[in-house]
């Protein structure tokens, strides 16, 4: 699928001045890079064209610093621990345009790498203002983008270069659109979705596309509750957007009219308090006390989400079915994450999740390593699926 888009497959990098965008926002503790996966996501991309001789010239952002330099959000602290993890020297430059930057550039080797400061402690990045574009521009022959994560946004380092610069996916940003490809684009019929989290009013839209685009919608989470109610259970104290009734129901019509089968949980595990190891029980839908909450799936929601796996070719996952965060309330989450996992070991099943609590809930499950594919992004994973055009994906499109 990657014949969509240009890749470092179309590009001979040696001797080339190459602009790099990757995404080096990672999390912070005192200082210290506290989880480095988005650095190992760039590693690969930064090897090969070191390896193929090429000028690595690291372009990001670090927070959100509004175009005022901001020593707490210095990338120096991440250019250190990517050196260490790449196992090469990385040349830090405390700016990312201008005489410091340029000079940086002129001295580079074929296979040097050198890591410019936060793009966003100017203001014309997140403007993609075409005078900071230039500024950009002339440091590199080529752009290329290994930042997914960050290609909803049109600024001037993820999207402007790629009009002025011949533009380009990196490794991570092509094995991003594989999949996604795979998963939504062109994907492998039947496919079913599951759609968690809290609320159905940050969701919408992702509701909207999926019901013409999959054959079956598990959704689970807070947003279920909203349907629930919309279709008369009595949900108790649990969370649930009551005003969102109407629009649950419109999208339940839009599901049916599409031949979207649509699988809501049957039955609940519930508490009357929202703490870890709260005393709780399951308990059919018409069973739920006034005072207390829904805070996961029951056994019988489980052995629907497992069956409608069981049926599909293909799964995309975008947030938990209860509140995995808390025990036992991980249970319907994990169990059901751990049946996709083995149907996807067995060649039964191509499986691709996205967004930071999905992350997080696979992990917790132990499965996230067998998943076909995890995303690290948030925001760009979820317009994906939204079915949004993503501004830094759109100009590596092949022409």
């Amino acid at each position: 699928m990657t014949s969509l888009f240009r890749t470092l497959d179309d590009v001979d990098v040696h001797n080339k001045r190459v602009l790099l965008r990757v995404d080096l926002n990672v999390p912070m503790d005192n200082g210290r890079v506290s989880d480095a996966t988005r650095l190992e996501r760039v590693t690969k991309t930064i090897t090969e064209i070191a390896e193929k001789g090429g000028k690595v010239i690291l372009l990001s952002h670090f927070g959100r610093p509004k175009g005022v330099v901001n020593p707490k959000e210095s990338l120096k602290p991440v250019a250190i621990t990517l050196a260490y993890m790449l196992r090469r020297h990385v040349e830090f430059v405390d700016d990312c345009i201008g005489k410091k930057a340029e000079d940086a550039v002129s001295w580079m080797k074929p296979g040097d790498i050198i890591c410019l400061e936060n793009t966003r402690f100017h203001k014309g990045e997140e403007k993609n203002d075409p005078a900071f574009v230039a500024e950009l521009a002339k440091l590199g022959d080529i752009w290329i983008n290994d930042a997914f994560s960050c290609a909803h946004r049109a600024h001037a380092s993820t999207e402007g270069l790629g009009h002025v610069l011949p533009a380009y996916a990196g490794r991570s940003m092509q094995a991003e659109l594989d999949a996604l490809t795979k998963a939504l684009e062109a994907p492998t019929h039947p496919v079913a979705a599951v759609i968690g989290g809290a609320k159905v009013s940050t969701k919408l839209d992702l509701l909207e596309n999926l019901v013409t685009k999959v054959d079956a919608l598990v959704i689970g989470g807070g947003m279920a509750n909203t349907f629930l109610h919309a279709q008369g259970v009595n949900v108790g104290k649990s969370l649930c957007e009551k005003e969102l009734a109407p629009t649950a129901l419109r999208i339940l019509e839009k599901a049916e009219a599409a031949k979207c089968a649509v699988i809501l949980p049957v039955d609940a595990v519930i508490a009357r308090e929202f703490v870890a190891h709260a005393p709780s029980q399951a308990c059919g839908l018409d069973a739920i006390p006034a005072d207390a909450m829904i805070l996961d799936v029951g056994p019988k929601s489980v052995d629907r989400v497992r069956a409608a796996f069981d049926d599909a070719k293909t799964v995309v996952w975008n947030g938990p079915l209860g509140a995995f965060e808390l025990s036992p309330f991980d249970r319907g989450t994990v169990q059901a994450a751990r049946h996709a996992a083995g149907l996807t070991r067995e060649g039964k099943l191509i499986s691709v999740a996205g967004g930071g609590d999905t992350v997080a809930a696979l992990n917790h499950a132990g499965v996230a390593p067998d998943f076909t594919y995890v995303s690290t992004a948030g925001g760009a994973f979820l317009e994906w699926m939204e079915g949004k055009p993503l501004p830094g994906v759109e100009v590596l499109r092949a022409k």
